[in-house]
């Protein structure tokens, strides 16, 4: 599946366990959030579309060698974070990984019991 849209991207999410689409930042700031806590973001005004994703803090330096398209987090920690070009040279199997990555990493970090009831 492409992510060349927001709509391609909310269909992605929204087929991801217990994603929510939220808007905490105002109108023009979509994030998708796991149990209240967010694994991706996106400004769904804006003329090139990019994604914010959390990744491990090792795997964030990588990427961003590997990728052009891959740059440290918007407004985000840029340890935890990256932002992704989804026209640029970032594979589309690759943004749908690490986007998938993003959601496993946020779910991962929630409390046994919220995992436990959520059958994570």
């Amino acid at each position: 599946m492409g992510m060349d849209t927001v709509h391609e991207l909310r269909t992605f999410c929204a087929a991801l366990p217990h994603s929510q689409e939220t808007f905490p930042f105002g109108p023009q700031h979509l994030v998708w959030k796991v149990s209240g806590k967010m694994y991706a973001l996106t400004d769904i005004t804006a003329d090139e579309l990019r994604l914010s994703l959390k990744v491990r803090p090792e795997d964030s330096e990588q990427l961003r060698a590997q990728y052009r398209g891959i740059t440290p987090g918007h407004h985000l920690n840029k340890k935890h974070w990256i932002t992704l070009d989804l026209q640029s040279d970032v594979p589309p199997e690759l943004s749908a990984q690490l986007l998938r990555g993003s959601h496993a990493l946020v779910a991962a970090g929630l409390t046994r019991a919220v995992r436990a009831e959520l059958g994570l």
